[in-house]
């Protein structure tokens, strides 16, 4: 009985101490583990703020490629648009070369026109010089300004003349040659009448009148004078 209860604690005791040494041992498993899960932490931190920073870098980096290529689209577009511009320009271009042809052979009528209008000029030229040197050989004498005196009727002198028309031959012959303007100013007339006037006074004989240039200018004939002269006298 003694023996049976001796073997029962030494069994007991094996036991515990197996017990304590799996105890022992896992605590010290456990305490290893619980080291190696702390290293395997901090590893696992230290992967993920490196991860974290290069996610980090990644986004810089994708942010500037991400710039870059709006960079690159805009200059794309502006690029497209001289593109066009270009196309529109060499489409003008084509145009105006296809029409090059028709232009040069309307510049080549216009040119055979020019030299047609030339020749005629001096076939023209050519005509005229004839003419002229026949107008010379026909009629040797010159013009002058100052048309021919119609010659004055001395049966009528005076007696036919109004009052207005001797004060305007007075007045020429003191005062020197006038034109119609300036005697209307004298006389008070209207220009009508005036004109009407000195052309009477011309045709019939009275005053001479110079047409070289207008408006014309009226004098008093040389015997017209004389004639008035001697009437103050």
């Amino acid at each position: 009985m003694v023996m049976e209860i001796i073997f029962i604690l030494i069994l007991s005791a094996a036991l515990l101490a197996i017990t304590v040494g799996f105890a022992v041992e896992y605590y010290r498993n456990l305490v290893k583990t619980k080291r190696e899960y702390e290293k395997a932490k901090d590893v696992l931190n230290d992967v993920i703020l490196s991860f974290s920073r290069e996610l980090k870098r990644v986004a810089e980096s994708m942010g500037a490629v991400a710039f870059k290529v709006e960079v690159s689209s805009a200059r794309s577009e502006e690029a497209i648009s001289r593109v066009g511009a270009l196309e529109g320009r060499i489409g003008a271009l084509e145009n105006v070369w296809k029409n090059l042809d028709k232009i040069i052979g309307r510049f080549e009528d216009v040119e055979k026109q020019v030299r047609d209008v030339v020749a005629s000029q001096k076939d023209l030229t050519a005509k005229v010089s004839l003419l002229e040197e026949k107008s010379k050989q026909t009629s040797p004498t010159m013009e002058t300004g100052i048309e021919s005196v119609i010659p004055i009727r001395r049966e009528r002198a005076l007696a036919n003349l109004t009052e207005t028309e001797l004060t305007v031959l007075e007045m020429l012959a003191t005062e020197g040659p006038k034109t119609a303007p300036e005697i209307k100013g004298r006389i008070k007339l209207s220009r009508e009448h005036t004109a009407r006037l000195m052309k009477k006074l011309y045709e019939e004989g009275y005053v001479e009148r110079d047409a070289s240039k207008i408006p014309f200018k009226y004098s008093v004939k040389k015997e017209m004078e004389s004639l008035l002269k001697k009437t103050e006298t």
